[in-house]
């Protein structure tokens, strides 16, 4: 526990910030008359007589001047979208983050950073959406140690873009990694099924408590990336097909027992009803032999899995 406390103030030692920005609207209209400015001054200076060096000299290096200059701060303009974001890095150093929607300007010379896009460097976006990530099954172990197979469904969003990309090498990677780790270790502590008695937290009886345990281990993993886990649910849970055959039967004779007990349960008490009638409206005097015969032609009766073929008897039982 300790280790992990450690570790954890370790990565915290790169902390979010918000980065300095500008009207973006204010920097582009700056930019397009830096840009119009050296397009006139290059049009004026090649225009001009070729005695007026003077004009030349002047004009022509403040024309490519100001189109160089317009041509780098329209780098810096940048436009965001509801929950996105931009993490941005000035020479190697951590910028700031820009999460507000709306069109900015930023120093130019500052990168987009996002380990998980291939977009380019200066137009990398974060999504602060609710994501899905539905991983592959995976064959583990349960804590009777069948093999089963298991994948969740994981609702997840970025909530510390700085973590998310300094602290792990691509945030996307890594939590699906983790949430490997996670359902490992969630499901070698619980069995598939209940057992008999029936108060036992297993993994295909107990949805809400196994999401529940599952959120809680999938986020202590995922603190480090700055990532916030919304949901996590077992979308698939099975057992493994070498296994699968044997414990269907297994579970058919346990169904096959309950509904015997039931029916059992229920002859028994219907016969108790019958001898309690007969003997509360005195149709019959039944000694202990004749009850013993009838209790047990009613529970051949009323047990049997097949329709009773009836045998009239004309005879004495003595």
């Amino acid at each position: 526990m300790q280790n992990q406390e450690l570790e954890v103030k370790e990565f915290d030692r790169i902390t979010e910030k918000t980065a300095r920005e500008k009207n973006g609207w204010v920097m582009l209209f700056v930019s397009i008359g830096l840009i119009v400015l050296g397009l006139a001054g290059i049009v004026i200076g090649t225009n001009a007589d070729t005695g007026s060096g003077i004009v030349i000299g002047i004009a022509l290096p403040l024309s490519i001047l100001f189109l160089v200059a317009g041509g780098i701060f329209l780098r810096g303009l940048r436009l965001l979208q509801p929950n996105e974001a931009y993490v941005l890095t000035l020479f190697g150093k951590y910028y700031g983050t820009l999460k507000r929607d709306g069109f900015y300007w930023v120093n130019p010379f500052c990168s987009s950073v996002n380990p998980a896009s291939a977009s380019t460097a200066f137009a990398r976006k974060l999504s602060l959406k609710a994501m899905t990530l539905n991983n592959d099954k995976q064959k583990v172990n349960d804590e009777e140690g069948n093999p089963i197979e298991i994948s969740v469904v994981v609702i997840w969003r970025i909530t510390n873009t700085a973590r998310a990309v300094f602290n792990v090498e691509n945030y996307m990677a890594y939590l699906s990694t983790q949430c490997d780790a996670a359902i490992r270790q969630v499901a070698r502590q619980y069995p598939y099924d209940v057992s008999t008695n029936g108060d036992e937290t297993s993994l295909r009886g107990s949805a809400q408590e196994i999401a529940a345990v599952l959120r809680e281990e999938l986020q202590q993993r995922t603190l480090v990336a700055g990532i916030e886990i919304l949901e996590a649910r077992i979308s698939h849970l099975a057992y493994a097909p070498e296994i699968a055959a044997a414990m269907l039967q297994r579970q058919q004779a346990s169904a096959i027992i309950a509904a015997r007990q039931k029916i059992v349960e229920g002859a028994v008490s219907m016969v108790q009803m019958a001898l309690n009638k007969l003997s509360e409206e005195e149709i019959v005097e039944l000694d202990d032999e004749r009850k013993a015969q009838m209790v047990s032609n009613l529970l051949v009766v009323l047990c049997g899995n097949r329709d009773a073929q009836p045998v009239v008897g004309t005879g004495s039982i003595y």
